[in-house]
């Protein structure tokens, strides 16, 4: 949970934020009845708000002692009466929700909601390999409304990878009617992404469900019976490159699933270049994938109001852009 902002968000002093990070030591006895149970087990008698698993990456971390010495392993047995002592250093979870000082790149922002320009490389949310440096972390730090939103404010996502624009809410109100829009599908989202081979249709509307491959958790497939996805692809242009022929295209969402653009194109024979996940490859100097978040139109939860904004091609993508279709390398 995160811990409510200190009024007008006034910083902590460096020395209390130190004593504030500093791990809860506990101290036990082994006792008669566990006299020869291993010492994660006893761990486990001492923080049963730990999971084994984490208890055992304190022991191999060197935050357990036995009557004063280092532990080495999770598995040795411990004996009736020696001192147990342990760090309970947080999860890396339980730290994530913490406010960290990053530079966000800001559209637009009033009372009510801010528009953000990701860039490529930005993680949204904490997950595991991601504990921080990621947008909600940026969030925390830019307002203090942000700790008691949901996600900071955060209504929907962008792939690491991805860049361009996302809407977060300020205001429980304005995080509520965000996504009831989102849910609605009264939300606007087009992208701009550069496909592998030459899309045969200047228009394509694909409506295939989506859910978890089966084969690898860290991917989606096409998948009978999952979430209902429809995406529609507009062609822009084609070229030939010394790696083959390269399309632009435009994608409008009807739906916001996990990687909804790159499946349903790599479906079709037309993975984004660059994403490797998916069947693309590190074509035109990209070294992520070829897509770009570039139009969110939506009412304004203030004023009732259509807003719209566009931004860039980031620079990486303008140039590869700019070998399909030249002169609009910042469409």
């Amino acid at each position: 949970m995160v811990r409510p902002p200190l009024p007008d968000a006034v910083p902590l002093p460096a020395e209390q934020q130190e004593e504030d990070d500093a791990p809860e030591r506990r101290t036990s006895t082994v006792p008669a009845e566990l006299h020869g149970t291993r010492l994660d087990k006893m761990l486990v008698t001492m923080a049963e708000e730990f999971s084994r698993n984490h208890l055992q990456h304190l022991i191999d971390a060197g935050h357990v002692w036995v009557d004063g010495v280092g532990a080495k392993s999770a598995s040795r047995k411990v004996l009736a009466g020696q001192r147990i002592e342990v760090d309970l250093v947080p999860t890396a979870e339980s730290r994530a929700f913490k406010a960290e000082p990053i530079a966000l790149p800001i559209v637009f922002e009033d009372d009510y909601l801010m528009v953000i320009d990701k860039p490529a490389g930005l993680v949204v949310h904490p997950a595991a390999g991601n504990w921080s440096g990621t947008l909600l972390n940026g969030l925390l730090a830019h307002h203090p409304g942000a700790a008691a939103l949901p996600r900071a404010g955060i209504v929907h996502r962008l792939d690491k990878d991805t860049s361009g624009l996302m809407v977060v809410g300020k205001t429980l109100p304005a995080v509520t009617a965000l996504m009831r829009a989102i849910a609605g599908r009264e939300v606007q989202r087009e992208y701009l992404a550069l496909i592998h081979g030459r899309l045969a249709e200047e228009f394509l509307h694909i409506d295939r469900p989506l859910a978890r491959d089966p084969q690898s958790r860290v991917r989606m497939a096409i998948v009978p019976g999952g979430k209902p996805a429809q995406t529609d692809v507009a062609r822009l242009a084609v070229a030939e490159t010394a790696d083959g022929p390269v399309t632009a295209v435009r994608c409008k969402l009807h739906t916001g699933r996990t990687h909804q653009i790159r499946v349903h194109l790599a479906s079709r024979g037309h993975p984004l270049l660059a994403d490797v996940m998916y069947g693309g490859r590190s074509v035109l100097g990209l070294q992520r994938q070829a897509l770009h978040a570039q139009r969110l139109a939506f009412e304004h939860p203030g004023t009732a109001e259509t807003v719209a904004f566009e931004a860039a091609l980031h620079a990486d993508m303008a140039l590869a852009w700019q070998q399909v279709v030249p002169g609009r390398g910042g469409i």
